[in-house]
């Protein structure tokens, strides 16, 4: 079976020597991240590559390897292959057509035209992308540059691993997310060989995680309908040659909800001041988590992507917001009178809740002849301060109940 060793990944190493396509990222500790989880952080900062991920080491190995073997390049791509690939091809003065589920993030898509390349928008999700680039490659006799299905894509993710191994040369644990495989196939293929104490945990969204099941039974296993604010990582599938690194080499894999990943996306740039995607915050969401024992480790979540449009960003931190009550929404059932409104209002704001937005519901079933329920959308500073406005309500002689 085809595999990836050390030494395909040292070799890839020394093909990434263009600066201005690939480079060192840095790793940075976090004082606030070690104080949550208890282990020493350092966070590997990928999201730092121009293109803003990982997925520029394995596409410009690849080409790099193929050289002037190719006249063309197609890939398919929810978003971080698409410019890397993109930007190796354009780099290797080779012109690509990068293939995109419908519903990519409108800032990928930009940024992958940015780069040089012609995008299609095709199917629903990653694998509805894949099956119609195969079919133009095959139409065209161009080179297909799968996203994590290939030695040279996996061996140039794993240059990753030698850097982090030279960063941080008392590391205990590194923590990577997985989408396809590709990223952590390669750096625990690397580790494996160059800091062999070191333990490699994969981290996939709970809701798109094709690994335990994989490993379970022995053969790749699909989800049909990934779905997760962690779109980087929404592959629905590792390959044959992934998930033979990931048995032999990764030690642990843990799963983490939406709920979790958004947590963390919010401490990131809280505490962290990094922005990054989903699937760079899935690393932290694990070392926060309870799935993953970190204390009194050194460990390195590896933030392996930053490209999250302003809309998903919202998404996110509404979600993290509610989590911690932050965005509390109550509906309050009150007589249909004058003067209630104000009342509640001012009840609220005697808490220091700010309204967002309020609104009336008169036609629901269970309201009794003039009566109406007030729903308010609230602002608070967390849950000390939500559960004081909910006293202050009740406190009015008002029924209120929390509905997010």
């Amino acid at each position: 079976m085809t595999t990836v060793t050390v030494e395909d990944v040292r070799a890839a190493r020394q093909r990434l020597d263009d600066e201005s396509v690939v480079r060192q990222t840095p790793v940075e500790t976090s004082r606030s991240l070690s104080s949550m989880s208890g282990a020493d952080v350092s966070l590997k900062m990928e999201h730092l590559q121009r293109t803003g991920s990982f997925k520029t080491r394995g596409a410009y190995n690849k080409l790099r390897q193929v050289g002037d073997a190719v006249s063309r390049v197609v890939a398919a791509s929810a978003g971080n292959h698409a410019q890397g690939v993109a930007l190796a091809a354009t780099k290797a003065g080779v012109p690509s057509t990068i293939v995109m589920p419908r519903n990519a993030p409108q800032a990928k898509v930009d940024a992958t035209r940015d780069y040089g390349a012609t995008v299609e928008l095709q199917g629903e999700d990653f694998q509805a992308a894949m099956d119609h680039a195969r079919g133009l490659a095959a139409d065209d006799d161009a080179l297909f540059v799968h996203a994590y299905d290939d030695p040279a894509i996996v061996a140039g993710q794993g240059t990753l691993g030698l850097e982090v191994a030279e960063q941080v040369p008392d590391l205990d644990t590194v923590v990577v997310p997985i989408g396809g495989g590709g990223l952590i196939g390669g750096v625990s293929a690397a580790l494996s060989a160059v800091a062999p104490d070191v333990r490699v945990v994969g981290v996939q969204a709970a809701d798109a995680a094709t690994v335990p099941e994989s490993l379970r039974k022995g053969i790749p296993v699909e989800v049909d309908d990934p779905d997760t604010i962690a779109d980087g990582i929404a592959t629905g599938a590792v390959s044959e040659l992934t998930l033979e690194l990931i048995r032999e080499h990764v030690d642990e894999v843990v799963t983490v909800s939406d709920d979790e990943i958004a947590s963390a996306t919010q401490v990131l740039l809280e505490r962290a001041k990094q922005l990054v995607e989903g699937a760079g915050a899935a690393s932290v969401a694990a070392i926060l988590s309870d799935e993953l024992d970190v204390e009194g480790e050194t460990v390195v979540p590896v933030l392996s992507g930053g490209n999250i449009d302003t809309a998903r960003l919202q998404e996110v931190l509404e979600h993290a917001m509610t989590d911690r009550e932050q965005l509390l929404r109550l509906r309050v059932r009150i007589d249909d009178q004058p003067g209630r409104m104000a009342d509640i209002s001012e009840r609220i704001a005697g808490e220091g809740a700010n309204i967002r937005e309020v609104r009336h519901d008169r036609a629901v079933d269970d309201l009794d002849v003039g009566e109406a329920y007030l729903v308010f959308e609230l602002e608070t500073s967390g849950r000390g301060q939500a559960g004081n406005v909910l006293d202050a309500v009740r406190a009015g002689g008002y029924e209120v109940e929390r509905v997010n």
